[in-house]
């Protein structure tokens, strides 16, 4: 792990145990995500986050609205995972950023308490995820 990923872990884990977050604790995700925390944030303040609940399991994905014209949906995992081409370019194949916007804003939102919530059966999630 890199410094700045251990910041950010750090960071985080503030925000999601108080589910508030501070002026300091956004410039310092500022910082360290830049443009990508920027949109992230505008697609939070829109309500573009999905959080998609399985019931009975509890198990979940986040479905992010993309800025696009065409307002594309992206699934996705704030962890570890989106199903966008920026997570592909940038993330995984360039390595020059540690997640996409839409990841960040699911990671805001989740922490936030700012979603919207979506109550689904466990074998209409094992659908959705096995399109991905």
């Amino acid at each position: 792990m890199t410094a700045s990923h251990l910041v950010a872990e750090s960071v985080w884990k503030t925000i999601e145990s108080t589910h508030s977050v501070n002026e300091e604790q956004l410039s310092i995700l500022h910082f360290l995500f830049g443009k990508n925390f920027e949109r992230a944030t505008r697609i939070v303040d829109q309500r573009g986050v999905k959080k998609i609940s399985s019931e009975p399991s509890g198990r979940f994905i986040f479905q992010v609205v993309g800025e696009s014209r065409r307002k594309e949906e992206y699934f996705c995992f704030a962890e570890h995972y989106c199903a966008c081409y920026s997570f592909f370019y940038d993330v995984i194949n360039r390595a020059e950023q540690l997640c996409c916007k839409h990841q960040l804003a699911a990671r805001l939102a989740g922490s936030l308490g700012a979603c919207v919530e979506v109550k689904v059966s466990d074998e209409q999630l094992a659908v959705l995820l096995s399109e991905l």
